[in-house]
């Protein structure tokens, strides 16, 4: 059993250029060079990504986004964030990156990783990307509608942290990108790995 998030019970990390519900979806225009990283391979810090973001009851439920993957600029990306503070978090969806559309993860303890792989044939369609809290980690998978799950990640969280989740976007290297979510959502944990 799924029970959607309303867009209005979020708060936003950093407001984006715009956002607007229609028809029960939520259209957000990110602002040019939002992004979140942490330092490694870079050096950089960045937190101004545009996250709207409830408290997340890890133990009871798992949460979902649904996002259209219409991404065609460098870093393009947008699914699913997940906070415990500002040292502390995940961001999990789709990327365009080197001219392809990839899904994964980046998760952050101190500093930030990156796991990529391509998913040209998603472009265009509608994407899930969904977290369940597994022991003491979460379980990071995306399916494109009509397909099946697929996982992306397996990383560390700290179960005993209060942690926030909700759909996220960025576009670090231009403006204009809107990104059209279809939902949010709270489902049933998942029980095992595979």
């Amino acid at each position: 059993m799924t029970t959607n998030v309303p867009w209005k019970s979020g708060t936003w990390t950093t407001p984006p250029a715009a956002a607007r519900e229609a028809d029960g979806r939520l259209l957000v225009t990110a602002v040019e060079g939002s992004d979140a990283w942490l330092r490694t391979g870079y050096g950089f810090v960045h937190d101004n990504e545009h996250a709207l973001l409830a408290p997340w009851d890890r133990d009871q439920d798992a949460v979902e986004v649904t996002v259209k993957a219409g991404f065609d600029e460098e870093f393009d990306q947008a699914g699913l964030f997940i906070r415990i503070d500002g040292e502390r978090w995940v961001k999990a969806g789709l990327e365009f990156a080197d001219g392809v559309l990839g899904v994964g993860a980046v998760v952050t303890d101190g500093g930030s990783d990156w796991s990529s792989a391509p998913v040209p044939e998603w472009a265009g369609r509608e994407v899930t990307v969904r977290a369940s809290q597994f022991e003491d980690g979460v379980v990071i998978r995306a399916k494109a509608e009509g397909e099946a799950w697929r996982l992306v990640r397996l990383a560390p969280l700290d179960p005993g942290a209060d942690a926030q989740a909700g759909p996220y976007c960025c576009a670090p290297t231009r403006a204009g990108l809107t990104v059209d979510f279809a939902s949010w959502r709270l489902a049933a944990r998942d029980t095992s790995l595979h």
